[in-house]
């Protein structure tokens, strides 16, 4: 049944971290058992996984995670090391080989780099390779930072054309409020529809040591669904967690992918690009995109924020700060501050040049 069948698995800092430092060999020998597991039943896994910053932390003997850039970035370099080398020991036991995967926006945002990284890992698969993948942090910065690996495991699970994506999580899933301050919030055991109450409840930040939390994992499963991708968000540190939800046995939350999934290109514009800026739009905007298909007029526009270029991903937001889409604007920002709001005959007598031009033509547009 699982014979070909991909499975992304992401590994947060939360789950791979010990409280005094360093990582927890225990939980990450695990993982390998487990990945071996699904590899023996015919699946072939990548591991996305964390971690990187903790462990250079605790190799160069700070005990505090600094502030600083350079200091983060130095930290990922001799962290990674670290990373990179105890799967390579801990999967060895199990007569497997893994492959090492370093990407940042700039090796997604253009499709041909995109293109190259999908073949790079269909290759290392179909070689019997395990890809661990991770952020890499020594070089990014803010401009092409993924910001967290639920949005990079993500990104990697369309790219891939996964199954099924697990995301190791410190907690049991989605809950119907914070359970950290609701005693009496409920785990969601199975989402068919992300609702704002539900995106809400994700919360904040997670842990000190990790960059992302419940609402990360609840952003990267809500592009999933879009992508007909099931996936599962569950404590990592649960007996069998992994092989659990392979098997389809309920663990934590399951979130099911939409039975039409989006194309291959329109799901790279959804999570290939970080959005250069994102754009406020009407109601009556809202519908025509949502519900007739229509592409997006300046006058549909209420709010232009950031700078963006024609070709570059923005985002388009409600009017109480919902992402509503994503996609690739035609009309830079400066133009479009210019003529949001306005019908076409008075486009043709203030910037003539922009007369007849969609915003974001819906052949390049994602609702989310």
């Amino acid at each position: 049944m699982a014979a070909n069948r991909r499975i992304v698995i992401k590994v947060g800092t939360s789950t791979l971290a010990r409280a005094e430092g360093g990582l927890d060999l225990d939980i990450a020998s695990d993982i390998a058992r487990q990945i071996h597991a699904l590899k023996s039943d015919g699946w072939q896994p990548i591991l996305v996984s964390s971690a990187a910053i903790t462990a250079g932390l605790r190799t160069l003997g700070m005990v505090a995670k600094p502030s600083d850039m350079p200091t983060l970035q130095a930290a990922a370099s001799v962290g990674q090391v670290e990373i990179i080398g105890m799967y390579a020991k801990l999967f060895a036991q199990f007569d497997m080989v893994v492959g090492q995967v370093l990407l940042t926006r700039n090796d997604t945002k253009d499709r041909q780099a995109y293109l190259h990284a999908r073949d790079t890992f269909d290759r290392l698969l179909s070689l019997g390779c395990v890809p661990v993948v991770n952020e890499n942090d020594t070089i990014a910065v803010d401009e092409i930072r993924f910001g967290d690996n639920d949005t990079l495991a993500a990104l990697v699970a369309v790219m891939v054309a996964a199954d099924l994506v697990v995301i190791l999580s410190d907690i049991e899933g989605l809950y119907s409020a914070d359970p950290r301050l609701d005693a009496e919030a409920e785990l969601l055991e199975h989402v068919s529809e992300l609702t704002e109450q539900m995106v809400s409840a994700a919360g904040g930040a997670g842990s000190k040591m990790g960059s992302g939390g419940m609402l990360t994992k609840v952003e990267a499963a809500k592009v999933l669904m879009r992508a007909g991708i099931p996936t599962v968000v569950c404590d990592g540190r649960r007996t069998d967690v992994i092989t659990d939800a392979a098997l389809g046995k309920p663990v934590g939350t399951f979130f099911a992918g939409a039975d039409q999934a989006i194309g291959a290109r329109k799901l790279w514009i959804a999570v290939g690009n970080k959005p250069s800026g994102h754009i406020v739009i009407d109601d009556g905007a809202r519908e025509a995109l949502t519900l007739r298909g229509k592409s997006l007029l300046p006058a549909g526009v209420v709010g232009v924020f950031g700078t963006f270029v024609p070709g570059d991903a923005i985002e388009l937001r409600d009017g109480q700060g919902g992402v509503v889409a994503r996609g690739l604007t035609a009309v830079s920002s400066a133009d479009l501050d210019r003529v949001k709001g306005m019908k076409s005959s008075q486009i043709a007598e203030d910037v003539p040049h922009v007369v007849g031009v969609e915003v974001v033509h819906r052949d390049h547009l994602v609702i989310l």
